[in-house]
């Protein structure tokens, strides 16, 4: 079966991706739901990876009926393409966060999981999502309208071991495209277009209108915005990182006069990474914004309990982790555990 020409979007941004961030013998796996996005880049990466190994997945959700004969057709239809490695992943939707985010988690820890399977003696195989402009543009808008801040702003990253989105730079349009050319007729999930879904509706009544209000360009806009906010949060950890090592000390306390005058953005991100080393679970706005004033107001809280069963205790010039230990002395501090 026949791929589009070499000089299509697709190929194009999928070899560059390739270049710019895998060394020439680290395998890949393509996550491939059989929609046009994932089996264009299916075929780009048989197209373009030359003598790199590669294979594919496909998971099957258990959430349609259907759902694993679609799973198995998809598998075939990889195969008649030129795979050879294509693996058919079974799991569990449950959890809290709805049926988007229970579906996410549990296709990511099938994905990552057959990653590491793959390569048993070495780093986990790179897993390539198809998440496109359009995609992108979805994920900045919805991190807009929640206030999750600048992270979720930035988007998604090309290249976060072992995912990798080689298609950020291609639209959706472009993806059909490729399978138009090659023949393929690509799944369409029902999913898709139900406006139950968050994003369907941005996809298909917020884009649009913001599009006609504005006059064009809102999806690369939003996109353009990602890009510059992950270069910016790129330096700023970079400096975080350089703080944190000067403010450690080697029984994993804090010096807060080394954090003297340090602005809060670079404030926020030291005390993340150092409770975050401690064991500290996911830490939210409240929770720096507490730790923070530790650092900075004298008159601020001596304790702030944080996830992951941790206080953070401030000792004169210096904050420690403390483990909650209900049935001791919950004063042990974690250095000395």
């Amino acid at each position: 079966m026949s791929v589009g020409a070499p000089g299509a979007p697709v190929a194009v941004a999928v070899a560059r991706w390739l270049r710019e961030c895998l060394t020439s013998d680290q395998p890949v796996i393509v996550a491939c739901s059989g929609g046009a996005d994932s089996l264009a880049l299916a075929l780009a990466v048989r197209a373009v990876a030359g003598d790199r190994r590669f294979g594919a997945a496909t998971v099957d959700h258990g959430l349609q009926r259907g759902s694993a004969a679609r799973a198995v057709h998809t598998a075939g239809l990889l195969t008649r393409i030129g795979y050879r490695d294509v693996a058919v992943l079974t799991v569990t939707v449950d959890g809290p966060g709805g049926m988007e985010a229970a579906a996410r988690r549990a296709r990511y820890a099938a994905l990552q999981d057959h990653a590491v399977a793959v390569c048993p003696a070495g780093p986990p195989a790179a897993v390539l999502l198809a998440h496109t402009v359009d995609d992108q543009a979805e994920t900045v808008l919805l991190g807009l309208a929640r206030g999750s801040g600048p992270r979720s702003i930035a988007g998604m990253r090309p290249w976060r071991p072992p995912w990798g989105r080689p298609l950020l730079t291609v639209t959706r349009a472009d993806t059909e495209d490729a399978c138009r050319e090659s023949g393929l007729q690509p799944w369409q999930d029902p999913h898709n277009a139900d406006p139950a879904f968050t994003r369907v509706r941005l996809r298909r009544e917020v884009l649009p209108l913001l599009d006609e209000v504005l006059g064009g360009g809102v999806r690369s806009a939003l996109v353009r915005t990602a890009s510059l906010m992950r270069h910016d949060l790129d330096a700023l950890d970079e400096i975080a990182a350089g703080v944190l090592a000067v403010a450690s000390g080697p029984d994993r306390t804090l010096d807060v006069n080394a954090l003297s005058g340090q602005p809060a953005a670079i404030l926020g991100r030291v005390l993340r990474s150092w409770a975050t080393q401690g064991g500290a679970g996911q830490l939210t706005f409240d929770h720096l914004t507490r730790m923070i004033t530790q650092l900075t107001d004298p008159g601020g809280p001596g304790q702030v309990r944080i996830p992951g069963g941790l206080d953070v205790v401030r000792t004169g010039n210096t904050l420690r982790l403390r483990r909650i230990q209900p049935r001791l002395d919950e004063r042990t501090p974690l250095a000395d555990d």
